[in-house]
């Protein structure tokens, strides 16, 4: 289970670091707010356990942002026990806080349970940059204009938008989008991509669906 742990008081996350470490988790433990964020977009974690005070960036807005695009199960630490600070973080979409200081006991025992419930429930509608999603409705837009989407484009692009920045391999992409291994021989992927980003990037400056030779595709705006 691969964890990403958000905290900047050196003491604290070390002691966390290394009492989940030694309970079976992988951890990536970062100190800053804008280190945290880049990683909860870029890389797949089963759990994200985030401090509010953060230097650069709070938790609050770490969150907020990354809500747009990812369901990843978020445990808040915060100093205060104060309801208007529990409240603010459930509505932006914390799953549960701890209040320092707390018990290593406790906080395992949290993500224990989170980890057995899952993501939580995905938004109705995904941001990146000037593409918007609308999972219910099915539709898509960028700088306001519709995109017309085959079932299997909406899937791929679905998958897409909520890993900005990762780096997804053929067989991922084959697999989940098409539920099927994938064959070297098949150009069902290659072909799909074509299309979406004929549909998504043509007339638009800002690129956004991009081929990493040898390894994948990534989606994330580019000049």
């Amino acid at each position: 289970m691969h964890i990403l742990l958000v905290e900047d008081e050196p003491k604290s996350g070390d002691y966390l670091r290394r009492g989940l470490t030694e309970s079976g988790f992988v951890v990536d433990w970062v100190q800053t707010g804008v280190d945290g964020l880049h990683n909860a977009r870029t890389l797949d974690y089963k759990l994200i356990i985030l401090d509010v005070m953060l230097p650069g960036m709070n938790g609050w807005d770490i969150l907020r942002e990354l809500r747009r695009t990812h369901d990843t199960p978020v445990l808040f630490l915060t100093a205060r026990d104060e309801v208007d600070d529990r409240v603010k973080g459930l509505e932006l979409g914390a799953d549960d806080y701890l209040v320092k200081p707390f018990a290593f006991t406790e906080l395992l025992a949290r993500v224990r349970t989170l980890l057995r419930r899952g993501p939580s429930r995905e938004a109705d509608v995904i941001e990146y940059d000037d593409v918007v999603l609308d999972v219910v409705r099915r539709k898509a837009t960028r700088a306001g204009q519709r995109i017309d989407l085959t079932a299997k484009e909406f899937a791929l692009l679905h998958m897409l938008i909520r890993r900005p920045g990762e780096v997804l391999s053929r067989p991922q992409i084959a697999s989940q989008v098409w539920d099927m291994n994938f064959d070297s021989d098949t150009n069902v992927v290659d072909v799909a991509v074509r299309r979406l980003r004929a549909k998504l990037d043509d007339g638009f400056d800002k690129k956004l669906l991009h081929t990493v030779w040898g390894m994948g595709y990534v989606f994330e705006a580019r000049q």
